[in-house]
């Protein structure tokens, strides 16, 4: 690399400058705030950790994602923090083992091999929040109540909610004795919307007529609340009954809690597959194509750890959000005060909160400063006056 070109950061990674930066803080307090006030702790798991812990119990895709780095100390393989969640879950299984129900929030640095999408940074900071020890259908109504909440205090009005349920792909799969390959094959066509590839898979693979249909059938299952009685007819063919019922009550209590967030459902959706274990979720802003926040359910990854929990969350990038969400956090006045100003009169301004740049010299100056008002003698006093 040559001398001119050693400030250029790597492709995907980025600074926050001083604007950006100060937004980012400020939407980091508001959520936590938010999430406090919910009753939802916060944990601060290590960036590093051995790769076998930071792995264990989820897909291959976090694998792909996590950057290995070998421990001088040990010898041992480790790995730099992609996705907090399974730290979170690993912290309820083993560091934070709580009778019944666990709340846990975090926000933290990550870091990924490669960017998830073309917008993506490859430095994200993730925020999120955890719940532990219920099953129940209203812990996943809590979460999604919670996302809405957060995404209102960061100044979002119109948000869209995606849905799905793996557990309704999973029950038609079982129902059918596809290979493993031939499993994945279709799992992957249908995972990417590969739609015509899918079809041509599923009729050379399954050959009942009824499980055919079936999974045809799953490419046209997504629109509103409707969708549900529509599957109803899957449930001749696969057991997606209870999974169905968990669906329809997620979306009648967000309905009644928030009729102005509109539901979109897609029983096709199946991310996080090999991680997810009930509902699945994303949450979309007007006029952005991407998804601005994740999650779902996730039973049992504490298991590796020696306690198998119910579990349910949800996570977000905000260097994401303070691109597409107009947080105007209020100006706060910067005052000048110049190299002879009274100390004691500065020191009092920030007591109160105030923000005071302390002039170096006589060239020091309010405008480069970029204060909106500065202290000024007058009759051997030392006022504020707007600039």
């Amino acid at each position: 690399m040559s001398q001119a070109d050693r400030w250029l950061l790597p492709d995907g990674i980025e600074e926050l400058l001083p604007p950006e930066a100060k937004q980012l803080e400020s939407m980091r307090r508001t959520l936590l705030d938010t999430f406090a006030c919910w009753g939802y702790e916060l944990v601060i798991p290590p960036q590093l950790e051995h790769l076998e812990s930071l792995l264990t119990g989820v897909g291959s895709d976090l694998n792909i994602h996590t950057f290995k780095v070998t421990d001088q100390l040990t010898g041992r393989l480790m790995g730099v923090s992609a996705d907090i969640t399974p730290q979170v879950a690993r912290i309820d299984a083993h560091s934070w083992p709580k009778e019944g129900v666990n709340r846990l929030s975090y926000c933290g640095p990550v870091l990924h091999t490669k960017a998830k999408s073309l917008l993506s940074s490859r430095a994200p900071m993730q925020i999120g929040a955890e719940l532990f020890g219920e099953s129940a259908p209203c812990a996943d109504v809590e979460i999604l109540s919670l996302l809405v909440e957060s995404l209102q205090a960061a100044g979002v009005k119109q948000i869209h909610l995606d849905l799905g349920h793996v557990g309704i792909y999973k029950a038609l799969v079982a129902a059918t004795a596809l290979s493993e390959q031939a499993a994945e094959q279709i799992f992957n066509t249908l995972n990417t919307k590969s739609v015509t590839e899918y079809s041509v898979l599923v009729k050379e693979h399954i050959q009942d007529a009824k499980l055919q249909a079936a999974f045809l059938c799953l490419l046209d299952m997504n629109g509103g609340t409707e969708v549900l009685d529509q599957a109803q007819a899957l449930s001749e063919v696969a057991d997606i009954d209870a999974s169905l019922k968990n669906l329809k009550d997620i979306c009648c209590a967000i309905k009644a809690r928030y009729p102005e967030v509109s539901i979109f459902l897609d029983l096709a959706e199946l991310r996080g597959f090999d991680y997810h274990t009930g509902v699945v979720f994303a949450a979309y802003v007007a006029g952005h194509g991407q998804a601005v926040a994740q999650g779902g359910r996730y039973d049992d990854t504490g298991a590796v750890f020696g306690r198998s929990r119910a579990a349910t969350g949800f996570s977000a990038d905000i260097k994401q959000w303070i691109q597409i969400i107009d947080n105007n956090a209020s100006t706060v006045e910067a005052i000048f005060a110049p190299h002879d100003a009274d100390w004691s009169v500065v020191s009092e301004l920030r007591s109160q909160g105030k923000r005071v740049i302390s002039g170096l010299s006589v060239n020091d100056t309010p405008a480069a400063s970029g204060c909106t008002s500065a202290l000024v003698c007058e009759n051997n006093q030392w006022i504020v006056k707007a600039l």
